[in-house]
């Protein structure tokens, strides 16, 4: 077989010499092709060989079932059991040389893409959602090969010198992974007290380059990455490698100690969720600031966001139903539509593109993009339907549901309800039906008070989905259902001025949402509870629960802030400024408590901007 020969043509005459002496009996084992692959196809090439197999495959398969006549057919038949036994041990084959097979495609395309495209293709091959991502030691076996490609101050040898770098700041950062969570009177998650303790202050303790050791720095006092990252203007690419790499290995090194604490209440799957939205919102955040900087660096950074969520959505613990919310720029919401359209044509991977679609879809809600809201949960209700991931179906017409209801549209709110209990009941989809059941009756609610029904019959059918709702989330013991049935039981004796029971329902939401960790739900049950304690014309709570509500919803940039911002206003003009300090005063321990001295001392500087901005 000539080395001459194109690649194709000599796989094909490969493959066409091993059947041939597999029929003249000169074959005796499945270890004998395999030895004869190992000798004949050459690693970087596995891609050639397979396509040549498979249409092989395909014309022999095409000719036993075609053949009449019987001694072609059973040489046929031979044929493609030889083609079979080629089959089983090319699959061995790619097993024990898909490391090799990697990064060997990994050089040969990093180092003849363009320039302005090099960073983003060497991305590409150090991506989690590889079909084979590369491990620690394989990285330090791509970046040994670029560098035999490198010459002085080039981009190679930059990014061969920056994973250098960062596999080895990753080496001392390991053991500190999650020491900070130890210390004394420190709280998991992100949310520590800025300055020398929690995570991100431990890891700059253990990183040297200044790059990375600034970034860390800046996060560990609260302040601005994209500020950090506008400032950096002499950044060399082996910099941003070595900073990527870090943040990378920190972020995955970190779920995977959260996946395996199962049964700490502290930890598990809600701070693996908590973890993935914190660096992805953060390489959001560096992307808009080396946007002005060097696009190549604010393309990069995009991409490694989007790598974050694709690996998120694939997790089983992803919420469909929320209880996070992801805040990125129109600009780079387009690029995950971009980025996630080449690689999720697969049927298989079709299904993270609309979990994506979701998570950003009831995002958008939550900042009060509702026709954007829309137009996420539409895309992806649609591709969902067509990946047959049912539970993704349902949790977007359930979001559908909710977000007319905030457009007003309590028709269409209505339907889309409809539709998810239906579909919910025909598939078993126990936390689907739940949330259908919510909506549905929140959305009756709602409609019943725009046609001014005020007769209170009018509104049992649609509180008893509500109820059922409810229960259905008890049974199931779905905190996140449980809190917005809640939240919806409260609203609706709300609208019907049974405050009372509005205020029980919603101050059950706001401890369930706390639970859950949803910001959101937590901000809207305290604007709705200040507004209940406004008509019974309990101020002090009144002032207690809408300053809350007004902080928590600012904070995560929801519109929504400004509903008990107006109302604590009319109050202050009501009671007076004195008497509604006094009050606030009598409340600051308990709101210290729950946002800190800063959140509080914000709160009058929220109603100063909502009275100006009025």
């Amino acid at each position: 077989m000539s080395d001459s020969l194109p690649l194709r043509d000599r796989y094909l005459a490969l493959i066409d010499e091993i059947v041939d002496t597999t029929l003249k009996g000169k074959i005796s084992s499945v270890e004998q092709v395999y030895q004869i692959l190992l000798k004949g196809v050459n690693p970087g090439t596995g891609e050639v060989f397979e396509l040549v197999l498979s249409d092989r495959l395909g014309a022999i398969q095409s000719q036993v079932d075609g053949e009449k006549d019987e001694l072609k057919k059973a040489k046929a038949t031979r044929s493609l059991r030889a083609m079979k036994t080629i089959h089983s041990q090319w699959l061995r084959w790619q097993e024990h040389n898909k490391a090799t097979e990697a990064i060997v495609s990994a050089v040969r395309e990093i180092t003849t893409a363009e320039a302005e495209e090099r960073l983003a293709t060497f991305l590409r091959f150090t991506d989690p959602n590889q079909k084979y991502p590369l491990n620690s030691q394989q990285l330090q076996q791509l970046s040994k090969s670029l560098q035999q490609f490198a010459q002085a101050d080039s981009d190679l040898q930059q990014i061969s010198q920056g994973m250098n770098r960062g596999l080895a700041a990753w080496q001392r950062l390991q053991e500190h992974l999650v020491s900070w969570m130890y210390e004394q009177n420190q709280s998991l998650g992100f949310g520590a007290v800025a300055g020398e303790s929690g995570p991100w202050a431990t890891w700059a303790k253990q990183v040297t380059s200044p790059l990375p050791q600034g970034l860390l720095r800046t996060l560990a006092l609260e302040q601005s990455a994209i500020e950090f990252a506008t400032q950096q203007r002499s950044i060399t690419l082996g910099d941003w490698v070595e900073m990527a790499f870090i943040l990378q290995y920190l972020q995955r090194g970190l779920v995977n100690w959260f996946d395996q604490q199962p049964y700490n209440i502290q930890a598990g799957s809600k701070l693996s969720i908590s973890t993935y939205l914190t660096f992805a919102v953060l390489w959001s955040q560096l992307a808009s600031g080396f946007q002005n900087i060097a696009t190549v660096y604010s393309n990069a950074a995009s991409q490694i966001m989007l790598q974050i969520l694709r690996n998120f959505a694939v997790r089983p613990y992803f919420p469909l139903y929320g209880g996070i919310f992801a805040s990125f720029s129109g600009n780079y919401l387009r690029d995950a539509l971009d980025y996630l359209d080449e690689p999720l044509r697969q049927v298989e991977k079709t299904q993270e593109k609309a979990r994506i679609l979701t998570l950003l879809g009831y995002s958008q809600r939550a900042l009060g993009q509702y026709q954007r809201s829309i137009d996420f949960h539409q895309q992806a209700l649609e591709i969902a339907r067509n990946a047959g991931d049912r539970p993704c179906e349902i949790a977007n017409l359930n979001h559908l549901s909710r977000t007319y209801v905030q457009e007003q549209d309590y028709v269409e709110a209505i339907n889309n309800s409809q539709r998810a209990l239906i579909l919910s009941r025909q598939a078993g989809e126990r936390t689907g039906e739940a949330n259908a059941l919510i909506n549905l009756g929140y959305s009756e609610v709602m409609h019943a008070q725009e046609l001014e029904q005020v007769e209170p019959e009018t509104y049992e059918m649609a509180i008893n989905y509500l109820q059922q709702g409810l229960k259905l989330s008890e049974q199931l013991g779905d905190i996140q259902s449980k809190a917005l049935c809640f939240s919806s039981l409260g609203i609706a004796y709300l609208v019907i001025g049974q405050h009372q029971d509005a205020i029980k329902y919603l101050e059950e939401g706001f401890k369930t949402a706390q639970t859950s960790g949803d910001l959101y739900l937590q901000g809207r049950n305290l604007a709705y509870l200040a507004e209940a304690y406004y008509q019974l014309q309990n101020y002090e709570k009144a002032i207690y629960t809408g300053g809350l509500g007004m902080y928590l919803l600012e904070q995560i940039a929801s519109r929504e802030w400004r509903q008990p911002a107006g109302l604590l206003t009319i109050l202050q003009g009501q009671i007076g400024t004195e008497s509604f300090q006094n009050f606030l005063q009598q409340h600051r321990p308990k709101i210290i408590a729950i946002i800190g001295v800063d959140g509080y001392d914000h709160i009058p500087h929220l109603l100063a901007v909502y009275r100006d901005d009025r």
